[in-house]
């Protein structure tokens, strides 16, 4: 009697346990096995049997006990199809959509697995199979994607375009620094030339070189032409507004009134102009005094002598020649023609000695330059400071000139490592297009900023601080640069610090898409920020492995 009720109230147990014993023992040896591993479950037989090898190659069993619902082998490969391996894998072929693998533990627990959507990790009649639908839905999400991705690869192409006009660019500043570089060496290497050589002079020598003809005539020659071009500036000015004048006469006076001196003007205007009578032409011709003007003064052009100056040149270029330092060019004048004066003739021995003592006397000359001047001999008044400043300044500037140019040309070679550095604007330089392009999301209190590769910031939109929320940091840390993952996550770090809390930073996680957007922003951590967003930068083109991604 006991064990007739212990039989009973093992009855429910033992219905549960039946179609298990049905499902072991009907279930197909390659049940739960992946496409690409079909070809290892096959039986090796004997006079006797047929036997299978674990995967591991640990064990050699009964072809019998494969999906036995009883693990053997140390790898769980001999339960493919049943959940009685813990750490071994179910593949759901989901005929019709994409075969997918969940644990072997999600097997046969009476639950329906999103993977598989053609129910085959439970027993069979519990789970419906919906990949049919399932896969239909796939497909037509594919395809969307499909085209945001085509669409959002050609805008990428355009990044890509744009990355190597700026190669090109860069290249051609360059060029063009090195050219000004060398231009601007010589000239602070002659302008220093000349303020080593003017700051040696006592005043006595400067003042010397002041009184020789060619300097006087030079400033003489100036002042000419400063006159001249004040004057010329009246006269221009006077002869429009006679012009003016005149052209208003011409328009406004009634030629049916016969007042002869009037139209002896204006004819005598028309003439010299270069218009056509207003009678002719009416008084609303589109001719105007001044395009009448320029024929003229073309029609009327003198042929100018050799290296005579163009209305243009003394235009733009007189007030410069105007602007010629004097004293410089007096002594490159000296430099030129090697004239001595009075202090230098007798303190340049060094030309009338023999080459095997010149050094000797360059050693001792210092010291007799300083006897010379105590016996009076020579004058060794302090030099001129003004002259000695203005030269030092022009000095200065073409060395700040200089350094300039030199800064541009480094600017745009370091430009030009980053442009298609894996690390930076990535392998294509499709990223350098979007350099400090801002991204904003209005989440309602706050608007949140992120200027790429710049930095990130939280704006409110009810008036407050606006918090810096970090610096462009890195890339994706968790991949490696030329990988498409490594593009997807950007991190900025070192933002305002919180109180009682982290300084801000921010996660950007990016995918493709046709714009360069934000789409959501959480708060996971005190201060720890993720955006999620979307960027034709990421939209590979569909023809790539990485672009082209249907498994069915």
């Amino acid at each position: 009697m006991p064990t007739m009720l212990r039989l009973g109230a093992m009855a429910p147990f033992l219905s549960f346990l039946a179609p298990l014993g049905v499902l072991a023992a009907g279930v197909d040896k390659t049940h739960g096995v992946p496409p690409n591993m079909v070809s290892r479950y096959v039986p090796v037989k004997s006079s006797s049997s047929e036997t299978w090898k674990c995967l591991d190659g640990s064990k050699e069993i009964l072809w019998s006990s494969v999906n036995d619902d009883y693990c053997d082998c140390s790898d769980g490969s001999d339960e493919p199809g049943t959940g009685a391996c813990p750490n071994s894998t179910f593949y759901c072929r989901n005929e019709g959509h994409i075969g997918s693998i969940i644990p072997s533990s999600r097997v046969n627990d009476g639950l329906c697995e999103a993977e598989c959507c053609d129910g085959s990790d439970e027993l069979p009649g519990v789970c419906p199979n919906v990949c049919k639908e399932a896969g239909e839905i796939y497909r037509k999400t594919q395809e969307e994607e499909r085209k945001i991705r085509k669409k959002g690869s050609k805008i990428r192409s355009s990044y890509i375009a744009f990355a190597h006009k700026e190669k090109k660019r860069l290249e051609g500043v360059i060029e063009t620094s090195t050219q000004e570089i060398a231009v601007r060496e010589k000239e602070v290497a002659r302008l220093r030339d000349i303020v080593e050589r003017s700051e040696s002079l006592s005043a006595a020598a400067l003042e010397h070189k002041k009184t020789s003809p060619l300097y006087e005539s030079l400033i003489m020659h100036s002042n000419a032409l400063k006159s001249l071009q004040q004057e010329h500036k009246k006269h221009l000015e006077r002869e429009k507004a006679l012009g003016d004048i005149l052209d208003a006469l011409r328009r406004g006076y009634n030629p049916n009134y016969q007042d002869m001196a009037v139209l002896e003007a204006v004819r005598g205007w028309e003439s010299l102009a270069g218009l056509p009578h207003i009678n002719d032409v009416g008084k609303d011709e589109e001719g105007s005094h001044e395009e009448a003007a320029i024929k003229t003064e073309v029609e009327g052009e003198e042929e100018l002598e050799e290296d005579m100056w163009t209305a243009e040149e003394l235009e733009k270029d007189l007030d410069n020649l105007l602007k010629t330092d004097y004293v410089s060019l007096l002594l490159e004048h000296e430099k030129h023609v090697n004239s001595p004066v009075t202090d230098s003739i007798l303190l340049d021995l060094s030309s009338y000695l023999p080459d095997t003592l010149v050094p000797q006397y360059e050693a001792f000359r210092d010291t007799l330059v300083s006897w010379l001047q105590t016996l009076g001999i020579i004058h060794g008044a302090p030099q001129s400071a003004g002259e000695d400043s203005k030269m030092r300044q022009t000095l200065n500037d073409a060395e700040h000139s200089l350094r300039l140019a030199k800064d541009e040309k480094k600017r745009a070679e370091d430009d030009l490592n980053d442009l298609f550095d894996p690390k930076g604007y990535g392998a294509e330089g499709e990223w350098k297009k979007l350099d400090k392009t801002c991204l904003e999301k209005d989440t309602g209190d706050y608007t949140y900023e992120v200027c790429l590769f710049d930095e990130a910031k939280q704006k409110p939109n009810k008036g407050g601080q606006t918090f810096s929320l970090g610096k462009f940091h890195s890339w994706n840390p968790d991949s490696q640069p030329g990988d498409p993952a490594y593009y997807v996550k950007q991190v900025y770090r070192g933002g305002t610090k919180c109180w009682n809390g982290p300084n801000r930073s921010v996660v950007l996680i990016l995918s493709c898409g046709t714009d360069n957007v934000i789409h959501t922003v959480a708060e996971p951590e005190k201060c720890e920020y993720h955006l999620t967003g979307t960027t034709p930068a990421l939209c590979l083109p569909l023809d790539t492995p990485e672009g082209n991604k249907d498994e069915l």
